[in-house]
């Protein structure tokens, strides 16, 4: 089957008509009577702004989503992995400059600091990004365990 030069004009009137002309648009679709309450507006840092905070500098993330003894936590594993990674660096070069036969292993010491450096970073990012995400979650959930399973109780506050 061909289609014809007539049958292809057809087809390109329709579709120019179709789309020059407005869409008709339900009342099940029509978003604007739907108003937010004031529970359900962002309040704080997004989730990706938070994201973004920690990955630059660990900690920060935490801060600013209330996760303070969380930031710490970043903050200190930071300093290790940092002072780590320079001591290693130096006994390296020293290794290096004696001519030891230790220097692969001090090189390999390195790099696993180096690792762990990136790795906080990283894993501080993703996990300011949950927190933010989570920072409306019910803070008084209880989860407990019982003879043929678990129970979960979730108050509700009017």
């Amino acid at each position: 089957m061909t289609v014809g030069r007539s049958d292809g004009l057809t087809v390109g009137l329709v579709m120019l008509v179709l789309s020059v002309c407005p869409t008709v648009r339900l009342t099940a679709q029509d978003t604007t009577a739907v108003r937010l309450s004031a529970d359900t507006t962002h309040r704080g840092v997004r989730p990706m702004g938070a994201f973004w905070r920690s990955f630059l500098i660990p900690g920060w993330g935490q801060a600013v989503t209330g996760r303070h003894g969380t930031g710490a936590a970043f903050v200190a594993w930071e300093g290790v992995t940092a002072m780590m990674t320079l001591k290693a660096q130096q006994e390296l070069n020293y290794f290096e400059s004696i001519h030891s036969s230790n220097v692969e292993l001090k090189r390999q010491e390195v790099q696993d600091w180096l690792v762990l450096w990136v790795f906080n970073h990283l894993l501080s990012g993703a996990e300011a990004y949950v927190s933010a995400h989570l920072r409306d979650f019910p803070p008084d959930l209880k989860v407990q365990a019982y003879p043929n399973g678990i129970g979960v109780t979730i108050p509700f506050h009017e």
